[in-house]
């Protein structure tokens, strides 16, 4: 997998979220934050903080920076018109249970980020988002299967990674129409 957030691997981005008290792993975070940029027009790197920072943490912290840049760069990528959306997740040296854990942490914060988003009921989204939202609840179940080898456990994982990959890309798309801005600080909707 290509860095990430300028981050050269998983493990250093683990570090730094450790170093900042974030209260999920980083791969559930980065899913959170795929899934409210899909649904929320205008969301901003500090409503993702205060969904993986504890309450009352530091934004401040050095931690920050990296995480901004993890936040551009995932922005960016959603956005561009090349796919090169990239799911953050352990290294493929890592092993196959920790980065199965992983894919299936990233699927469950994305669907919750598009909740926090809000996409409402992001299982009743209509058309391909709503199909591709019900396969990913379906792939936070997944898990190893024993009676198969390692190339053929590791092709399966390679083709849910892919999947999920592409499938967030059509989510954004798909919900285009329903990101609307956020109003500025202090103005009034009525």
């Amino acid at each position: 997998m290509p860095p990430v957030g300028g981050f050269s691997n998983y493990a250093q981005l683990q570090r730094l979220m450790v170093d900042c008290h974030a209260v999920t792993e980083p791969a559930e975070a980065h899913g959170t934050l795929a899934g409210a940029l899909c649904a929320a027009g205008g969301y901003r790197l500090e409503d993702w903080l205060a969904e993986i920072l504890p309450e009352g943490a530091d934004s401040d912290s050095a931690a920050v920076p990296g995480l901004r840049g993890l936040y551009d760069e995932s922005c960016a990528a959603l956005a561009g018109t090349q796919m090169q959306f990239q799911l953050l997740l352990p290294d493929d040296d890592a092993p196959l249970e920790e980065r199965t854990e992983a894919l299936t942490l990233w699927c469950n914060g994305f669907i919750y980020g598009l909740g926090t988003g809000g996409a409402p009921d992001p299982e009743g989204l209509p058309g391909d988002a709503g199909e591709i939202v019900r396969d990913l609840a379906q792939i936070m179940r997944a898990g190893i299967d024993a009676g198969e080898g390692i190339e053929a456990n590791e092709q399966a994982l390679a083709e849910l990674v892919e999947f999920v990959r592409v499938g967030v890309q059509v989510v954004f798309e798909e919900l285009g129409a329903m990101r609307q801005p956020a109003p500025p600080p202090g103005v009034s909707l009525h």
